[in-house]
């Protein structure tokens, strides 16, 4: 599904313009992204939870060479789904 798919779906669903759910799914989403880049969680009722976690420095190789290298921090989102959530999905088998 892409993001045009959920245009026209929440068009269909809300009888807004594709234009009116279109910017509604992109506040939706600008939400979203600027709460997980100030590093807050969020959770969303049904559906599941996403954090921002830290990694820190570590030691790996280059695949090519075999060379040590150093792989530096980073941040990773991750996500749990909701009870409800793996339920729906695992349900429909």
């Amino acid at each position: 599904m892409t993001k045009a798919d959920i245009f026209e779906k929440v068009s269909d669903n809300l009888g807004l313009t594709k234009k009116e759910s279109a910017e509604l799914v992109e506040a939706v989403f600008s939400l979203i992204k600027s709460t997980l880049e100030s590093g807050e969680k969020l959770k969303i009722a049904g559906f599941g939870n996403f954090e921002v976690k830290q990694k820190a420095d570590r030691r790996g190789r280059n695949p090519q060479t075999g060379e040590a290298i150093t792989i530096e921090a980073r941040r990773i989102l991750t996500f749990k789904p909701s009870t409800i959530l793996r339920k729906a999905i695992n349900s429909n088998n």
